[in-house]
This record gives structure tokens, sequence and C-alpha cells, in this order.
């Protein structure tokens, strides 16, 4: 399998909950729209329904803007060459600095080939899962938030509620509710974002296409079942390999698998298939 987990995760039950089933999700083309926005595909789908100008306009916004997230929050220029699979790959050689005061560029990071630099790359690490946590709505001027929200809107209308209609899936599938300012987790189901994309533009893409609320830097834990969602042959073939369910999402009109469309529902009887009807999903059926 090429790709790799970027070390995404749902909000996680408690350790010592037991998950049913982890939802393994493709982010670029499936959770998010930014390729096919680029090029044109998703607009020459529609044959003519779409504005191909608009949607590359669009998608170059959103390059733009991932761009800069990357660069002025994430030290994307200081360690693009350093990709780690998730943020706490280094976790071992951080001894804990108080980073309030840590002067990121005056400490030289170079190659980490040492512990020294391993720890600097750590440092760096924490400071990117403090700002992932903290999210982008106090992070961002005014000028720079409303910039960011005004995109978003535009690309979800743009794409007919893909945007919000993925992020409502994953939400429904993790069992994560809001509750005030944070979020917390009633199901034994989790989420995971794999993506052949290095870690800080996929962390940058989760903030800025608003996921960071169903979706943590973290680890999955312990689990029984799988589920995989995908568009493309690559993603497929891994589900294969590996014995799991896989759903194509394809964004062309008329075809099911694609947002707003897709939902727990379906998810879910491509799962029971597989693994069959469990305890879980009765309940649900007696609940809906």
């Amino acid at each position: 399998m090429d790709k790799t987990s970027s070390g995404l995760s749902a909000s996680a039950p408690a350790p010592s909950a037991k998950v049913k089933t982890v939802y393994v999700w493709d982010m670029d083309e499936t959770l998010i729209l930014l390729k096919s926005l680029l090029v044109g595909t998703f607009a020459n789908s529609f044959h003519g329904g779409k504005d191909l100008k608009k949607s590359v306009e669009i998608g170059k916004q959103w390059e733009n803007l991932i761009r800069k997230i990357c660069e002025s929050l994430f030290f994307y220029k200081e360690i693009e060459n350093f990709n780690e699979p998730y943020l706490d790959a280094l976790s071992m050689y951080d001894d804990g600095k108080d980073l309030l005061n840590y002067d990121f560029e005056s400490d030289f990071l170079s190659s980490p080939n040492d512990i020294v630099n391993k720890r600097k790359l750590a440092y760096r690490h924490r400071s990117i899962a403090d700002k992932y946590k903290k999210g982008l709505q106090n992070l961002l001027d005014d000028q720079l938030l409303n910039a960011w929200n005004d995109l978003y809107n535009l690309t979800d209308s743009f794409t007919d509620g893909w945007l919000s209609s993925a992020h409502e899936v994953v939400q429904q599938a993790s069992g994560v509710m809001s509750i005030g300012e944070d979020n917390a987790c009633n199901s034994n189901s989790v989420s995971l974002i794999v993506t052949s994309a290095s870690l800080i533009p996929s962390l940058a893409k989760c903030l800025l296409y608003k996921l960071d609320d169903v979706i943590s830097y973290d680890n999955t834990r312990p689990h029984t079942s799988f589920c995989c969602i995908g568009d493309g042959m690559e993603e497929c073939c891994a589900a294969q390999a590996l014995n799991w369910p896989f759903i194509q999402v394809d964004f062309r009109p008329g075809n099911p698998n694609r947002f707003p469309g897709l939902n727990k529902g379906t998810i879910r009887s491509y799962i029971s298939v597989m693994y069959g009807t469990s305890e879980s999903d009765d309940q649900e059926k007696k609940d809906g």
C-alpha cells in the first residue's frame, strides 16, 4: 500500500473501550476536493453545468492557503525534508521543555540524524500538535480568518455541499458529538485518514477543510473491523489485499457514493457484508 497514514484519527474512545470498527478514509478527492478543482475534472464531469474557470480559481486559492498555513504555522520550510508518519513519532526525544518562549528561529535545526536534532524536530512537532488542538480560529488574524471561511463556503456551495456532507458522515461514523467547545466520542468506532502526501500539508488540509473537530493527530487504538473509503484503484487494491470492505467515491453526478449522498447506513451495509451484523448495528436500527 503506497499510501501511508499521516497519523490522523478521529477523537478516539478511552483506551479501555473496545474499538469495534475503524473507518479508513482517503483524504484527497474523497473527504476533500482539490486536484479535481485545479485541473477541472470536477467541473467537466457536469458537462457544462459547472464553471470551469471558477473551479480552477477555487483550486488555486486553496493551494495558496495550504502553503501559507504550512509555512507560517507549521515550520514547513524547515522540516519538509524530514517527514515523519505522525507527530508523536519522535516523542521519545522530547524532554518536555516549555516552548512558550522557545526561539525556533535560532536553534539551527539540521538533519535529524542525532539526538540533539531529533529533539529539536520533536519540539516542532509538539508545537504543531498544540496549534492543531487550538484550531485555526484561534491562530489566524481576522482578515485571513474571513478569507478562509469565505473560501470554504464558496467551495462547499460550488461542490453542492461536498465538504460539509463529508464532515457530517465522518462525524456520524465516529460518533463524535459537540459539547460546548469540546468534542466527545460516544461510539466504539474511530476514523483514520490515510494519504500519500506528507504529514504537514495533510494536517494543514484537515484544519482548513474543517475536519479537525472529527479528526485528531493521534493514532488509533486496537480494533476489530475495518472499512476503507477512497477514490482510486490504489485504495481498492490495498483494501482487497487486506480483506477490507471498500467504498469507491466518485464525484461524477448520479453516483451514489459521493457527497452529499454517501451516509453511515451505506457504509455499515458494506461492513456487514464482510463482517456480519453487529449488536451495535441492530441497536442502531432499533433506535433509528
